[in-house]
């Protein structure tokens, strides 16, 4: 791959074999996996399951069929992809993160819709913020105004947010 120009980007199932040079983990089995690669001086992208999954329910009794477990948008929106346990050197060889959507509970364009927002919102403010700016109660004040945005494109999300 390498001796063609190309990147190797595996799920993190590619440090149990030893890693190719310049390959790219993307931890989703936790944050075990990445916080090894980046260890070892391999770029990483962050996507745990139990943290960016976006085909986990949104609420504990959610309004649409999804996978059995719970996503809240408060949860994405706290992740900090840049595990704690990393120095500053060991940090820079974490990219980014990464929201999944896996469609085996989709039937439809609408629904694909509905488990992506707000919740890519939340996603693209951890990766675009500084951290210290991050500011739970201020997001949710101004998806009100995201939401008019989602209404104007036809975009479908759950009502169930305008109640905070």
């Amino acid at each position: 791959m390498n001796s063609k120009g190309k990147t190797i980007i595996g799920w993190d199932e590619i440090l149990d074999g030893g890693l190719a040079p310049n390959a790219v983990v993307m931890s989703w089995r936790g944050e075990k996996g990445g916080i090894a690669a980046a260890k070892v001086k391999q770029k990483v992208i962050m996507t745990p399951e139990e943290k960016l999954y976006l085909n986990h329910k949104q609420f504990m009794k959610d309004d649409s069929l999804a996978a059995n477990k719970f996503l809240p948008l408060e949860t994405v929106y706290n992740y900090e992809p840049v595990p704690a346990e990393l120095n500053a050197e060991e940090a820079k060889y974490i990219w980014g993160a990464q929201g999944n959507l896996w469609s085996e509970y989709i039937a439809n364009p609408a629904k694909i819709e509905y488990m992506l927002f707000p919740r890519m919102d939340a996603l693209s403010e951890i990766l675009w913020s500084p951290k210290n700016q991050k500011n739970y109660p201020d997001f949710l004040n101004r998806l009100k105004t995201q939401f008019k945005r989602y209404d104007l494109m036809g975009i479908t999300y759950s009502k169930r947010y305008l109640g905070n």
